[in-house]
């Protein structure tokens, strides 16, 4: 697997795991705190979290497929997008575990 797989996937598992803390945290302020402006916030940040995890899904499921994980594996890192704060564990366990199987030479990856 090339390096640059799993670089798309862990900037995409950061990116949506970041908007969907901070679209909980909107959500929070809008309706057990009703804040002023958090409306407004909540609506950007769920627009932007819902296309980007969009992103997320193809460049996990990109990873998944290339690293031959089972169905219920892949569909776990699917959804990490999903829950706050998981998109950063499982982000961390699918780095550790597929580091050793990261190929630098194109032409290795090529042949494979």
């Amino acid at each position: 697997m090339k390096k640059s797989v799993l670089t798309r996937y862990r900037v995409m598992a950061y990116v949506t795991g970041v908007l969907l803390v901070l679209l909980t945290l909107g959500v929070i302020a809008k309706y057990l705190l009703e804040m002023d402006g958090a409306a407004d916030f909540t609506r950007v940040v769920g627009i932007a979290h819902g296309w980007l995890y969009v992103l997320y899904l193809v460049f996990a499921f990109d990873v998944g497929a290339k690293a031959k994980w089972p169905v219920g594996k892949q569909v776990w890192v699917l959804l990490a997008g999903t829950i706050p704060t998981a998109a950063f564990f499982v982000e961390r366990k699918v780095s550790h575990e597929l580091e050793g199987k990261i190929v630098d030479d194109p032409a290795a990856v090529a042949k494979a």
